[in-house]
């Protein structure tokens, strides 16, 4: 597999999380970190274990990603690009190197994440399990200005496998001030798409159009809207993931990821009315 994927990683202060990340990819030898200027030993820890740093200034994830995508100088044809807090398992590794031996008319492939909460696997409450992580660069982009969507240029199949991911790693604190963040990019994001409909002529919401519209990305925005303005948001949220996908099942760790989810979207809703206020 060496001659055919090289690794992609992004970093911003993982020097907890790194070292057991490159260890899981160790497999590659061509391993890129590409860091948004790392104020410990993020760097150093990827140095030593041989890996490329590129530095860049971060600004949103899509622009950031596409950025390394477009600029970064990959050895392979094939990339498989994970965080510094997931790790490959020895099944993904075989399902790897299965797909892109077999790619045909494939550009890209999904892989199966398994999300833990202090050593509890999150396998009912997860919203989506399938991560599109292994493509060929130059056929993937990424839009949205954080949680990207990702966009694939072509047919994509899927890796067997499992992706860990260990997002309570550095702590609850950690989580909720990195989810802060994203939530004000997430509310940023809903106006920005507002606008921009407006802007383009864009008939008001309506939900016969969330349905019916023909126009494909006409209709996307209004099913969008059609959550934004879903009352009791955060509410749903919780529902969803506790009873809908039966997170309950997942014992107390299930309870507790579909609580802080719902706060996560409580959040979005705060801060979307903050913005159409014209707050800070």
């Amino acid at each position: 597999m060496k001659e055919m994927i090289s690794v992609l990683i992004l970093t911003k202060n993982e020097q907890s999380d790194l070292p057991g990340c490159l260890e899981s990819v160790a497999w590659s030898d061509d391993v890129h970190v590409f860091d948004s200027y790392s104020t410990d030993d993020t760097v150093k820890i990827a140095e030593a274990a041989g890996a490329r740093v590129t530095q860049r200034v971060f600004d949103n994830w899509a622009a950031h990603q596409n950025w390394g995508l477009a600029n970064l100088p990959f050895k392979y044809p094939w990339v498989f690009y994970l965080d510094a807090d997931e790790r490959v398992t020895p099944e993904l590794i075989q399902g790897l190197r299965r797909a892109v031996e077999t790619a045909g008319e494939n550009v890209a492939f999904r892989v199966q994440r398994r999300d833990f909460m202090y050593g509890t696997w999150l396998k009912h409450v997860q919203a989506s399990p399938f991560y599109m992580r292994l493509f060929r660069p130059e056929k993937m982009r990424y839009e949205r200005l954080v949680n990207p969507i990702s966009i694939a240029d072509g047919p994509v199949g899927q890796a067997r496998g499992y992706l860990d991911h260990f997002p309570f790693s550095k702590g609850m604190s950690h989580w909720f001030d990195r989810h802060n963040k994203y939530s004000t990019l997430e509310a940023m994001q809903i106006v920005e798409n507002r606008r921009a409909h407006a802007d383009s002529g864009g008939q008001p919401f309506s939900i016969r159009a969330a349905f019916f519209e023909k126009d494909f990305h006409a209709r996307r925005f209004h099913q969008k809207e059609l959550f934004y303005k879903m009352p009791m948001r955060p509410l749903v949220k919780f529902c969803v993931l506790y009873f809908l996908k039966r997170g309950f099942l997942d014992g107390s760790a299930g309870f507790t990821y579909a609580t802080i989810a719902s706060i996560y979207e409580y959040l979005i809703v705060l801060k979307t009315k903050e913005l159409r206020r014209g707050g800070a």
